[in-house]
């Protein structure tokens, strides 16, 4: 399946929801700058806030894999894919990388929203939390999503994306209530490769718009 823009993939999934969740206690909390532009419609559809989860993502060295991503509320959480032997033989090996570059990406998010952060914990607490990307080729945001949501009590945990591989999918069955993919593949060719539009606005610019979205919502 493709997409004109990441809009109308929203537009998509809204649809699967609107009959169960419009006007009921949710929160679409998007996962990445292209997941604002899918939030967006679900959360206009739903009535909801829409609100984001600032990360940065820490690549291994040489690779095209992610070690993890450092949270708005400084945790550093390990991609979820990896098996305790593989997160220790990274960890040995990569050690002084590693906590360098968990302070500069920690830095780069306190830089963009500030200390206070995005989130205000209460928009989340005990309301349907619908987690939403563009698209999901692994578990690693998903990963840091739910090591931040630990510690509020939420009603229920749905998981929302244009595309996903099938990989990616394993994890997100295990992590949430309830599971929307529009399409999930097996020869996964990036996310951007699904979308004709894949225009984007800036990291500084979709911030702003959360906080303008919230200030109004509230």
């Amino acid at each position: 399946m493709y997409f004109e823009t990441r809009a109308q993939a929203g537009q998509l999934i809204a649809a699967r929801l609107i009959e169960k969740y419009r006007y009921e206690n949710c929160v679409v909390l998007a996962l990445s700058d292209g997941g604002v532009l899918v939030g967006e419609q679900i959360a206009s559809q739903l009535h909801c806030v829409l609100t984001m989860l600032v990360t940065e993502n820490i690549d291994v060295p040489g690779e095209s894999t992610s070690f993890g991503a450092v949270s708005e509320g400084g945790n550093f959480t390990y991609n979820g894919m990896f098996s305790q032997g593989e997160i220790d033989e990274y960890t040995s090996e990569f050690h002084g990388y590693l906590d360098e570059q968990k302070r500069l990406a920690f830095n780069r998010i306190n830089r963009l929203i500030g200390e206070g952060g995005m989130i205000d914990e209460d928009l989340l607490r005990n309301r349907t939390i619908i987690l939403v990307a563009d698209g999901f080729a692994d578990g690693s945001i998903i990963s840091v999503a739910i090591d931040y949501l630990k510690p509020i009590r939420v009603q229920r945990l749905v998981i929302a994306a244009a595309v996903a591989t099938v990989a990616a999918v394993d994890v997100l069955h295990v992590a949430a209530d309830e599971l929307h993919i529009l399409d999930v593949k097996e020869n996964f060719l990036g996310i951007n490769h699904y979308f004709e539009d894949n225009e984007i606005p800036s990291h500084e610019e979709t911030v702003a718009k959360i906080n303008q979205i919230v200030l109004n919502w509230r």
